[in-house]
């Protein structure tokens, strides 16, 4: 048993090696914070473990991960009652201006916050990790038509944030 054991051990190490920085880049997307994106997929990866025998049986591996990041990112959530706010580290170098960017990208930040979390999901799938409709609508349990809906009402949502944003300068 303790064979067993390690062997399965050891295919999860070697498999959450290759894939926890594309996890973490998943989960920042999800949740806005580099520790609650660490957090998630720490308890993801805590859950995962145990079950890796059956999770590594299933027809996407990767997918089943993602969808424990995203319960965990939630259950982290509810339990500690908090809502932070985020704000982007301002840098100064050569290009654009980096007040507009800092602007722009805390405007979608908000936008983003605010919105349902099936909806920035769906949104993070669709252009984060170029998920089509199909495989988005299976990995949060709803039909396709459903998905591309939650990323229509979340690009109509930033749109008329930043379209309401232009026009107060």
């Amino acid at each position: 048993m303790d064979d067993a054991r390690a062997g399965t051990t050891g295919a999860f190490d070697a498999w959450a090696s290759a894939r926890v920085p594309a996890l973490l880049r998943f989960a920042y997307v999800v949740t806005g914070s580099q520790a609650e994106a660490e957090d998630a997929v720490q308890a993801a990866l805590e859950r995962a473990l145990p079950r890796w025998d059956r999770i590594s049986r299933a027809e996407d591996p990767d997918a089943y991960v993602r969808r424990m990041v995203v319960n965990a990112h939630v259950s982290l959530w509810r339990r500690s009652g908090r809502h932070e706010s985020p704000v982007a580290l301002v840098s100064l170098s050569e290009g654009p201006d980096p007040a507009e960017q800092v602007t722009t990208t805390e405007a979608v930040r908000r936008v983003c916050a605010g919105l349902p979390r099936r909806q920035r999901v769906a949104v993070a799938l669709r252009f984060y990790e170029d998920r089509d409709y199909a495989e988005i609508g299976a990995l949060l349990g709803c039909s396709e038509a459903t998905a591309r809906s939650y990323v229509h009402r979340a690009l109509q949502a930033l749109r008329r944030e930043l379209g309401e944003e232009e026009s107060d300068a």
